[in-house]
């Protein structure tokens, strides 16, 4: 450029005007409107607003996210965003908010012609991803319920359960964490595990006890929804006081502090099958509850019918449910104020500085407002799956999720790798915020982009970090950092704009992932405990089975030629019904092993063989 106006002298008065008209003619064609810093009071505001009483924590199903929905929506339409949803601003679908009892519950004890009714809620409660049915059968106890090669361990050796009921104890023997380098409880403790171990061995139902109590701690029932699980088991499953299985037990000589101290000292099972006199009559009775929820969406037009989508998820626990992180204070508003009211006010002030660029950039702009995320990314996946804009014409997803909480101006960018253009793009937007950024190139994890990259969208995932207060009722406003999120926010918009504007869009890039590790998008199917298998779960899938929304390219399921769209229904000799299903039968699998697997592609069956490999 200075050597084009040092010689500028030389050029002819016709070539000046040309170039002068030319100038202007790019000036023309170019944005009209630069992008007002973001406004962190705005932004605070809005935070309050979603996280106030009334909003109820956002929970699926609650008028308080209903109230949320209407915030957005009448915000998008005050900013003269176009409605983008099936019904105006508002795209429709239904998820599942958990499950009540319903109808007749009953737990009857039989010992010859003796009967003793149990009280629901005070004797026994059910788990609400308990089958609903009635069984009348024998009583077998099976000490923790647990079938374990790796420590050649078996509760269930020798024993026929079959169509029986089994008394099992909560945890896991004490032997099993010193055989683990003292890490922890294995996978064998949880209670969908050992729910599915019965079901797989036959049992009709699984009963469970406390066991040995330490000193002051008292013998209480787990409250029904307070354990997460599959909408169905496929076993009836519930809880008994400690007292009520002794007295089952003293006629026999023996209680269950001796049977758990037995097989805690030998780390050996105790297991044994009442006497055939002995029974219970159980009958559970359970009703899905379910609700209707939406989407809200909003278009800024561009000049092509090219878009770029800006998304954060709306929704939180509500008053709290298994996923709340404090426990003792389910029932409590859990507010949400990181998680993700502070994504959902930066959509909303992004909406506000980029709505006067109407009409001037090269690709629009969706603004996407998520519902049911915390259920399982369901409202992305809707939308993916039935998309109200032509899903090939997006060019790339930006993901806000717990944006206001950033700590030494320190932030997390996920799927840097997905685009060609992103590492320029955020080099460029970086410039004078102040962030340090820490860029991951993988698209995958426990956010609403991952609905996008599985679609070959590239993905940009801007996180500020968990903290003490994630999935508590104490995530609350107050701790919002928002001169930090506003400093983000401009890098965002710049991104956006950015993106936008550049006459070629980013082409998607296969990301090879070096750790598989996802945290909890898979529930443990590519990450935590056991072998990698690399599929990721279809969560709006409700079908018997595992349907893969995709699989993890370079995984033992890709090199088995399981591809996205495939139905898992057989791993070894096991049979898949639902996620936890596949979970449990991977945990129990071994490092170099070779799995017959059956999955159903176009409605028929496929059966392939996968080497399972480390995680890395």
């Amino acid at each position: 450029m200075k050597e084009a106006f040092v010689s500028l002298h030389k050029v002819s008065a016709r070539l000046i005007t040309l170039a002068l008209f030319l100038s202007f003619a790019l000036l023309a064609a170019a944005p009209t409107s630069t992008i007002a810093p973001a406004d962190p009071d705005r932004y605070l505001n809005d935070i309050k607003t979603l996280t106030q009483p009334k909003m109820e924590g956002r929970g699926e199903g609650t008028k308080g996210l209903v109230r949320a929905e209407h915030v957005i929506a009448d915000r998008y339409k005050s900013l003269g965003l176009e409605p983008a949803g099936k019904k105006g601003y508002l795209e429709s679908f239904t998820v599942t908010t958990g499950s009540k009892l319903h109808g007749k519950n009953s737990f009857i004890l039989t010992n010859a012609n003796v009967r003793k009714y149990l009280a629901l809620n005070q004797d026994y409660v059910p788990f609400s991803f308990s089958s609903s049915g009635s069984v009348n059968a024998p009583i077998v106890f099976v000490g923790y319920g647990v079938t374990a090669e790796e420590f050649n361990y078996d509760d269930y050796a020798g024993l026929d359960v079959k169509d029986k009921v089994v008394l099992v104890l909560r945890d896991e023997p004490l032997g099993f964490v010193a055989k683990t380098n003292h890490q922890g409880p294995t996978g064998h403790a949880q209670l969908i595990s050992k729910a599915i171990n019965a079901r797989n061995h036959g049992a009709k139902a699984i009963i469970l006890l406390n066991g040995k109590l330490a000193n002051g701690e008292e013998d209480i029932l787990t409250r029904f929804g307070s354990v997460s699980g599959p909408e169905n088991v496929g076993i009836l499953c519930a809880q008994i006081k400690n007292s009520v299985a002794d007295s089952w037990l003293q006629p026999l000589g023996k209680s269950l502090k001796d049977l758990h101290e037995q097989i805690n000292s030998a780390t050996k099972p105790a297991s044994f099958a009442f006497p055939s006199t002995q029974a219970a009559m159980l009958t559970i009775s359970i009703q899905t509850t379910r609700a209707t929820v939406n989407n809200v969406l909003a278009y800024l037009p561009g000049k092509t019918d090219e878009y770029v989508i800006l998304g954060a998820h709306y929704d939180h626990l509500g008053r709290g449910n298994f996923d709340s992180l404090a426990p003792s204070q389910i029932g409590q508003i859990h507010p949400g104020a990181d998680d993700n009211a502070s994504g959902t006010a930066g959509l909303l002030e992004l909406a506000r500085l980029l709505a006067p660029m109407k009409g001037q950039l090269q690709r629009g702009i969706l603004f996407a407002s998520f519902a049911g995320e915390e259920l399982g990314l369901l409202g992305s996946a809707a939308w993916v799956k039935d998309p109200t804009k032509p899903l090939d014409k997006a060019v790339a997803m930006l993901n806000m999720d717990m944006i206001g909480r950033i700590k030494d101006n320190k932030i997390y960018i996920g799927g840097v790798g997905t685009g060609s253009t992103f590492q320029k793009v955020l080099d460029a937007a970086k410039d004078d915020s102040h962030l340090q950024f820490e860029l991951s190139p993988g698209g995958y994890s426990s956010s609403d982009h991952t609905s996008f990259v599985v679609k070959q969208i590239p993905v940009l995932f801007f996180f500020s970090g968990l903290h003490s207060d994630y999935h508590k009722p104490s995530d609350t406003w107050e701790k919002i950092d928002s001169q930090s999120a506003a400093r983000l926010l401009n890098v965002v918009a710049t991104a956006t704009v950015d993106i936008a504007s550049e006459p070629q869009k980013p082409t998607f890039i296969t990301v090879m992932e070096n750790n598989p590790h996802t945290g909890n998008v898979t529930s443990g199917v590519t990450g935590g405990y056991g072998p990698y298998f690399g599929s990721i779960p279809d969560f709006g899938q409700t079908e018997n089975g595992v349907k893969f929304s995709d699989v993890k390219p370079g995984s033992p399921a890709a090199k088995a030629g399981l591809k996205a769209g495939d139905v898992l229904i057989q791993f070894g000799d096991k049979p898949i019904k639902n996620l936890y299903d596949f979970t449990d039968a991977l945990r129990r699998s071994k490092i170099g092993d070779v799995v017959p697997v059956t999955v159903l592609r176009d409605g028929k069956e496929l059966k392939v063989d996968v080497k399972l490999e480390q995680r890395k």
